[in-house]
């Protein structure tokens, strides 16, 4: 998948029809809908155990970088008949969301305009049993290096409260911490803990740190957002292609390649086969859950 590479018009084992696939989603790079669903396809096995048994909130473009985006929770008219879905009543009514897990589904999801995947923190047999925690860094400075280095502040918390963690790029400025937990504390719980532990550092590192959600008020630090563990709430996932320059990819890392100087970008559509040559750094994320209720109760007594 080189830039300007123009698509056959063509994807042989796809198991749906494919509307316009010579359609251009990134002009620059000239990366196409057909380039985005062989990209899909190539890395699903990777991506399915991320994607499965989960609900999804979906960010149509359907113009690709060229025109405008939406979100939509309830299951679009054009998904196959037998699409996976599941309800959840929110206070203001119900919503048939979509549940991931199978390659048609995310096919039939780029052929809508999905670039992004967004997932739940918990699986659609337990919506409100989330299985991990995200921290959600948001450099106001937009350099990923500032995302690194709060990153690695993030790390070595957790490790005093003896809770493994995963880093991932957010596919933007930005760095996901993930932590596999063992399904149990309700979403509010997990909340719970993300915000604790992330006052806490904000307090230790003012000059770096902040749990400020007015954009404003961050002032170059790096926003320790813990929504996204809330429930109903999403995070794009490990594998997600981002509607960005250069379709970028939200790369599972080892900790040892956090560093100022990683440029999450170059982690591509385009680039990603020779990622996928090489050992995952979260081949056992899942076998790696722990349980939660020790590390609340230690960041409540800080």
């Amino acid at each position: 998948m080189s830039p300007r590479r123009k698509a056959s018009g063509a994807l042989p084992d796809a198991p749906l029809p494919i509307s316009n696939p010579d359609k251009v989603f990134w002009p620059d790079e000239g990366y196409t809908k057909l380039d985005l669903m062989r990209f899909y396809m190539r890395v699903f096995e990777r991506l399915e155990p991320f994607v499965k048994d989960r609900l999804l909130s979906l960010e149509r473009c359907p113009d690709g970088m060229k025109g405008e985006c939406f979100y939509q929770k309830e299951k679009p008219n054009g998904m196959p008949a037998d699409t996976p879905t599941q309800r959840i009543r929110h206070e203001k009514g119900t919503t048939n969301y979509v549940v991931g897990g199978k390659l048609v589904t995310q096919l039939a999801l780029v052929n809508l305009g999905c670039i992004a995947v967004h997932v739940w923190n918990s699986r659609a047999s337990s919506p409100r049993k989330p299985d991990w925690v995200c921290f959600d860094l948001d450099p106001d400075s937009g350099k990923f290096a500032d995302a690194a280095s709060a990153g690695l502040r993030v790390r070595e918390a957790l490790d005093a409260v003896k809770l493994a963690s995963f880093p991932k790029t957010s596919g933007q400025k930005g760095l996901h911490v993930f932590v596999p937990i063992r399904p149990g504390p309700d979403s509010d719980e997990v909340r719970e803990f993300a915000d604790r532990l992330g006052h806490r550092l904000a307090q230790a590192f003012p000059k770096e740190l902040t749990m400020e959600t007015r954009i404003a008020a961050r002032k170059g630090r790096v926003y320790l957002d813990p929504f996204r563990n809330g429930f109903a709430q999403t995070v794009v996932s490990p594998y997600s292609v981002r509607r960005a320059p250069k379709a970028p990819v939200s790369t599972p890392l080892a900790w040892s390649e956090v560093k100022p100087t990683l440029v999450p970008a170059d982690f591509n559509i385009g680039s990603f086969e020779r990622r996928l040559s090489k050992k995952d750094p979260w081949e056992d994320f899942f076998e790696r859950r722990q349980p939660l209720a020790d590390a609340l109760a230690a960041v409540k007594r800080l």
